[in-house]
């Protein structure tokens, strides 16, 4: 069991013919059940090839409906990648995750907006995010597949680094990942940790969460308090950018404290407040998970 995906998922990459694309198609095929999983690639131009035997469309719907396609991933440039999701949302796959660094706000605000107004069902991950990985089964995005082993503790982030920080940490500790989730530091992005931790809880095979959060917004409070309330399993939290000025963006589009709210502090108080066993270093959040295993 996992979330998102699993090994019976079919991939579709948006974006398989720039070399982007076709690095990270390559090296996902290549983890676990990967070349079973990755069945098309979409370029309007470039229809009727194949990359390294996956056959390319010239639509999502297309390679939907020749392929089975479930889940698409998102390579393209910034300019395009907006349209690129709402490609795959039209095709009403199950999921789309968008790698895309530096998609314009107002693109990613047009979008979201159209997707709320037609109640479209697609579940949308990123933009700017590594991905997601469920361990031993399945890997679509950028991060190593390496780290992970497969067990029952599901990680959620908005940092692609931290979320291998923290895999590395559990692996090296012998406690498996069920999933792995980068939901990508964007102001404007698909699912929140609140609707990834709402996974984690109906899932019958992860037993306790790590999640990882960033200054700015208020995304980590609303999930706490909605964990407070609802979660059956133990949370452990880590807020990077305790030390980030105010004022001052860090690193991810999202990561702005204004007007005095979205600090690591205020974050941290709040999880703790809800019940979630916070680490304010970086390197214990490994250990930190595993002393709430019991």
């Amino acid at each position: 069991m996992s979330i998102l995906i699993n090994r019976r998922s079919r991939v579709v990459t948006q974006g398989i013919t720039g070399n982007t694309g076709q690095f990270h198609t390559r090296t996902s095929r290549e983890y676990a059940n990967g070349r079973e999983c990755f069945v098309a690639g979409v370029n309007p131009k470039r229809a009727g090839e194949n990359f390294e035997g996956i056959p390319i469309f010239g639509s999502v719907r297309e390679a939907r409906d020749r392929t089975g396609a479930t889940v698409s991933v998102i390579y393209v440039p910034p300019a395009g990648a907006a349209a690129a999701i709402w490609e795959a949302v039209e095709a009403d796959l199950d999921l789309a995750i968008c790698i895309t660094e530096g998609i314009p706000v107002r693109d990613m605000i047009a979008l979201r907006d159209r997707m709320k107004r037609e109640n479209r069902r697609t579940l949308l991950l990123g933009p700017n995010c590594p991905g997601v990985i469920t361990p031993g089964e399945l890997k679509i995005g950028i991060m190593p597949g390496h780290i992970h082993r497969k067990g029952r503790v599901g990680v959620v982030s908005r940092s692609g680094t931290l979320t291998y920080e923290a895999v590395a940490q559990l692996s090296e500790l012998g406690i498996g990942q069920s999933t792995a989730v980068g939901i990508g530091g964007d102001p404007v992005n698909g699912l929140k940790h609140i609707d990834v931790l709402k996974l984690f809880n109906d899932d019958p095979d992860t037993d306790a969460v790590v999640m990882i959060g960033e200054i700015g917004g208020s995304d980590e409070e609303t999930a706490a308090r909605w964990a407070k309330e609802n979660m059956r399993k133990p949370v452990v939290g880590f807020i990077a950018g305790v030390t980030a000025p105010a004022g001052k963006r860090m690193g991810h589009a999202g990561a702005i404290i204004s007007g005095g709210k979205g600090t690591a502090q205020e974050k941290l108080a709040v999880m703790e407040e809800c019940g979630i066993r916070v680490t304010r270093n970086p390197a214990e959040m490994g250990r930190t998970l595993k002393s709430v295993l019991g």
